[in-house]
């Protein structure tokens, strides 16, 4: 292959690259990679670009200002845009800002002020009040999120002075304990933790409900101002001034500076004081301080040339593996998490990083004993950057995860295509309150007045150790928990009794097996009739169902294999669940009518939607055809809608399909 097709395709490779990481960064508020790692894909396609301009493209990353504006919230149209700024990383980088911008105004005087790592807004006051506020988004359009800012103590909702019009612009950020506190409060609610302050911010400042947002204790630091009608602002430092006194909360700024040297001294100051700060901060913005002679300097297609930001790069440093230990999750995935030597990493002690899995640690081949470099991803979350293996211990050994769960010491299982390592067990206590709580959820065995609280309580007090205790609850045991009166203790024991009789594919279901949705645990009741059918099935005869592939068949199999599991079943069975399969009486027959289910049904999900289907004698299908029957139709629907048009397939509503099997 010749130098510039090679060039070709890595130019193209580093675009897909930094579109689908920009999403992730913007749209989806889930990083995947740290922003140095960004931010030197980026670097390296503006070099090609810029080497060679015969592959520039009008849609390449590099052209663009930000990201995607999402659909949550009304869209809102900036009239001043927020742009984004130049990177650079290194002091000499600076040096040649400073030089370039002297090319055009000799005696240039600049300011320099902390880059907050947070989630850029507008706010606009009209005759000094607060009237709207919108996030970035793409920088021309971004999301009207207004009644949640208004949440934000610091926003001020009057100024202190009426003016006519004012637009601002701020980083709303969540302070360090703000967000220690909410990661904390989601590890015990079993939910995903935040990456980052930043990606905290983000998502709380997207929540539809301004109540959320106020919970999670954002704030906010104003630093530019986009439009002004009623007032006349010379420089920026002025400009802070007068924010400040109308009621904002602003950035520091440093005092006025005309050299390089001395804009890299105000650089180095910042970054030596990112620890003691009680929000976190990602660079240092350098800007002319004019405002006149911002004008004279002018814009190129997405940057100010009178600005940049200068980005720290990430602070490494060496110490000692001392241990791997291996936590369970609530989902039975086992994290192993190194143990290390204290250090102190960007103003925190650092003791434990997280490993995620087997494969990421045989990627880097790191062993207990080892000396590795360690640092702060995104200045948050403590990584295993490399070993250093010219420190490695002689007798070191290949790590190995537990082939038993160290919370029930049921074996563990890695399925082929997955990185996660996984306990199975259905009586482990890592995964109990889990568990618990999917049985008794509506789509399985419906148990009502079961929440969340009361699943907790029986487990604190020991009055349940697996799903099946739940059938043998005393009425005095349920009384004596925290809120349950007469009347609610009759109604969930009543309730408990009632989904005795669910039948074998809610119970399969409702039994938490890998791989096994509502759709499938039908099929497979449907083919076996019996729980100890099902108990005995291989999987030559689970793959014989349509709707079972080899994943949904060994995961069975494993599930039903295990002691704890056949003793599960037995308790059920003496306890009266019903663990066999029924046809239910229904309406018309849909034998060989097929079925294509598009957009989002009034009531029903689409997993529920098929079963019934199936369960009537019918089929479902992916995509229309000539041989569909019926295309059950929902809000939203796409193209699946057009084609049963134009091919004349019958469309029916939901409301028409539970007619037909009425």
């Amino acid at each position: 292959m010749e130098l510039k097709e090679q060039v070709k395709a890595k130019i193209l490779s580093l675009r897909e690259q930094l579109e689908y990481h920009s999403r992730k960064y913007y749209v989806e508020d889930s990083p995947e990679i740290s922003d140095y790692d960004y931010d030197m894909m980026f670097r390296e396609l503006q070099r090609l670009e810029k080497e060679y301009p015969e592959f520039d493209s009008p849609t390449s990353p590099t052209k663009r200002v930000g990201g995607e504006a999402l659909t949550k919230f009304e869209k809102y149209t900036h009239n001043v845009p927020l742009m984004s700024l130049q990177d650079v990383f290194s002091e000499s980088e600076v040096e040649d800002f400073v030089k370039k911008v002297g090319e055009t105004v000799e005696n240039c005087p600049f300011i320099v002020e902390r880059k907050i790592d947070g989630l850029s807004v507008a706010l606009t006051y009209e005759n000094g009040v607060f009237v709207s506020g919108a996030t970035r988004g793409d920088g021309v359009v971004g999301e009207n999120v207004t009644e949640n800012l208004k949440t934000i103590r610091s926003i001020p909702l009057t100024l202190t002075e009426k003016i006519k019009k004012l637009v601002v612009r701020g980083e709303v950020y969540m302070p360090k304990t703000s967000f220690e506190r909410v990661n904390a409060s989601r590890e015990e609610s079993g939910e995903p933790l935040f990456a980052n302050p930043r990606n905290a911010a983000a998502g709380s400042l997207r929540q539809l409900d301004p109540k959320l947002c106020a919970a999670r204790g954002l704030d906010i630091l104003v630093f530019n101002i986009q439009e002004s009608d009623g007032m006349e602002i010379k420089s920026h430092k002025d400009g802070l001034e007068t924010l400040r006194r109308l009621g904002f909360k602003t950035v520091d700024c440093s005092n006025v500076c005309y050299t390089s040297e001395e804009i890299c001294e105000q650089i180095r100051l910042i970054g030596d004081s990112r620890g003691e700060l009680s929000y976190d901060i990602d660079g240092a913005v350098v800007k002319v301080n004019d405002i006149d002679l911002r004008e004279t300097l002018g814009y190129t297609s997405s940057v100010p040339k009178w600005a940049i930001a200068y980005k720290y790069p990430p602070e490494t440093k060496a110490t000692l593996l001392e241990d791997i230990v291996v936590q369970v999750g609530r989902t039975g995935v086992l994290t192993p998490n190194a143990v290390l030597t204290p250090v102190r990493l960007a103003g925190t002690t650092v003791s434990k990083a997280t490993l995620h899995n087997i494969d990421f640690i045989r990627s880097k081949d790191i062993r207990i004993g080892d000396t590795v470099m360690v640092r702060k991803a995104g200045d948050i979350i403590p990584e295993i950057v490399e070993v250093v293996k010219s420190k490695r211990p002689i007798d070191s050994k290949e790590y190995e995860l537990p082939k038993y769960c160290p919370s029930c010491g049921e074996p563990t299982v890695k399925e082929e295509g997955e990185a996660a390592t996984r306990c199975v067990g259905v009586s482990c206590p890592a995964q109990l309150g889990r568990n618990i709580r999917h049985f008794v959820s509506r789509d399985a065995m419906n148990i009502e007045g079961l929440g969340e609280a009361i699943v907790n309580q029986l487990l604190e007090n020991k009055v349940i150790y697996d799903v099946g205790d739940l059938y043998y609850l005393e009425r005095e045991e349920v009384r004596k928990l925290e809120r349950q009166g007469e009347k609610s203790t009759d109604k969930l024991l009543s309730s408990i009794e009632s989904s005795k009789t669910r039948g074998l594919e809610r119970l399969l279901f409702a039994l938490g097996i890998r791989h096994i949705g509502e759709v499938a645990a039908y099929s497979v009741a449907k083919k076996f009739k019996t729980i100890e059918n099902v108990m005995n099935a291989t999987t030559e005869s689970l793959l014989e169902i349509d709707d079972i592939g080899e994943a949904s068949a060994k995961s069975l199999v494993s599930f039903f294999a295990l002691p704890d599991t056949a003793k599960l079943v037995e308790k059920l069975k003496n306890a009266g669940v019903v663990t066999e399969f029924s046809e239910r009486s229904v309406g018309i027959s849909l034998d060989g009518l097929t079925f294509v289910i598009t957009g989002t049904l009034p009531t029903m999900k689409r997993s529920e939607a098929e079963a019934k289907i199936k369960e009537n004698g019918g089929s479902v299908s992916g995509s229309v055809s000539k041989k569909t029957s019926y295309l059950l139709c929902g809000e939203d629907a796409g193209s699946k809608l057009e084609k049963a048009k134009s091919l004349g397939v019958k469309i029916i509503t939901e409301e028409q399909f539970l007619e037909m099997i009425k």
